[in-house]
C-alpha cells in the first residue's frame, strides 16, 4: 500500500501545473484548417541527425510562451527533410528525391528551407495565408528571438 501512495505523490509531484504541449499538425491538416480559420504556418525543417534541430526541439519549442504563440496564432508544422512519403500542398504533390545511397531530401523542403541556393538545418519558414513564404531562417533561433519573430508575423 505505501508503494502505491508513493507512486501516485510522484505521478501528481511530477506533472508541472501549466505544462503547455505545441499543437503540430501535417502539412495537409495545416492547409484544411487555414482554408476555415486563416492563420501562418510556421515550418520547421530539420532531420535526425542534425544536433542544432535537437538544441531548438529541446529548447525554443518547449518554452511555455512560445508554445502559447504558436498554438494561438499559428499552424505549426515540424518536418523532417529526409522523409520519404508524399506530401500534397497548395495542391502540388512533393516527393523524396534521392541523392546517393540512403541520402536524399524530400522537395518540399528543398522549396522551404532553400535560401541562397544552400538548404540548411535547421530552417524556420513561415508562410502567409496565401502559402507565399514571408520568413525564412537557417540556424537555432533562441527562445527570445523567436518569440520576437513569432510576434512580428502574426
Amino acid at each position: 500500500m505505501k508503494k502505491i501512495i508513493l507512486i501516485w505523490c510522484l505521478c501528481l509531484f511530477a506533472i508541472p501545473s501549466g505544462f503547455a504541449q505545441l499543437r503540430a499538425y501535417s502539412f495537409q491538416e495545416a492547409e484544411q484548417l487555414s482554408k476555415q480559420n486563416p492563420k501562418p504556418i510556421v515550418v520547421f525543417i530539420h532531420t535526425s541527425w542534425c544536433k542544432y534541430c535537437k538544441i531548438m526541439e529541446n529548447s525554443s519549442f518547449k518554452n511555455k510562451e512560445v508554445i502559447a504563440e504558436l498554438n494561438t496564432n499559428f499552424y505549426f508544422v515540424s518536418f523532417d527533410a529526409e522523409t520519404k512519403e508524399a506530401i500534397t500542398f497548395n495542391n502540388h504533390t512533393f516527393s523524396f528525391k534521392p541523392t546517393g545511397t540512403n541520402t536524399g531530401i524530400h522537395e518540399l523542403a528543398t522549396v522551404l528551407a532553400t535560401i541562397k541556393d544552400q538548404v540548411v538545418y535547421p530552417t524556420l519558414t513561415i508562410l502567409g495565408t496565401d502559402a507565399s513564404i514571408v520568413f525564412q531562417q537557417h540556424s537555432v533561433i533562441r527562445t527570445n528571438v523567436m518569440l520576437s519573430i513569432l510576434q512580428k508575423e502574426k
